[in-house]
């Protein structure tokens, strides 16, 4: 069993063409071409998230290797059994908190009500799991869910949009936001419960 301190893996350029089975700068210009996305650290060094690789891979039609599979795993463990529940609606939040602690006992619940505390509770716990209001005061929806998908500080959790937005163009510019999946308010949910126990492969409670 994986040990509840590992740390959440990445990869450098290297990393990456050696578990393509390429040169070192055939992956850098991967990355540079826009193929295989990648942040950059302060040093100025590329960095792979797992997720990004296996997609990359996957799409390529290469097979899984095992190294990446682990570290796909592992980052599993990291953000795994907790999740976090984003809305400035403290009435809604709490009625979200409940039916999941009623159904998944085992999941870690985490509840923040502006943008600000979401990501500060975000950037300490990691939850691999959110549920992310647009409308929020502080830090607004749009901009967290943003940085929630592009800084691997956070892991790339698993984000559930959800909002009472009526703006016409809404649906275009959740999509741009690279999100797991969207919800419309009033909220099912049914289908809440369906993608937590999808995510944290857990059935409802008996």
């Amino acid at each position: 069993m994986a040990s509840k301190s590992k740390k959440s893996k990445v990869f450098s350029a290297l990393e990456v063409a050696n578990i393509c089975g390429v040169v070192n700068q055939t992956a850098i210009n991967w990355i540079k071409a826009g193929h295989l996305k990648a942040y950059t650290t302060p040093g100025g060094q590329f960095r792979v998230t797992p997720e990004d690789l296996a997609d990359f891979m996957e799409k390529r039609g290469s097979e899984i290797p095992e190294v990446l599979q682990n570290a796909l795993d592992d980052r599993k463990v990291v953000q795994s059994k907790s999740l976090i529940i984003v809305d400035d609606d403290k009435g809604l939040n709490t009625v979200i908190k409940l039916y999941i602690e009623k159904n998944f006992p085992g999941i870690k619940i985490y509840q923040a009500y502006d943008g600000f505390e979401a990501g500060t509770v975000m950037a300490q716990k990691k939850p691999g799991f959110v549920i992310l209001d647009l409308d929020l005061p502080g830090v607004d929806g749009f901009s967290l869910c943003k940085k929630l998908k592009t800084d691997p500080m956070f892991a790339n959790p698993y984000v559930v949009v959800v909002t009472a937005l009526k703006e016409p163009d809404i649906a275009e510019r959740v999509n741009a936001l690279e999100c797991n999946y969207f919800l419309t308010k009033p909220l099912s949910m049914e289908k809440i419960g369906a993608m937590v126990n999808q995510w944290f492969n857990m059935k409802p409670a008996e």
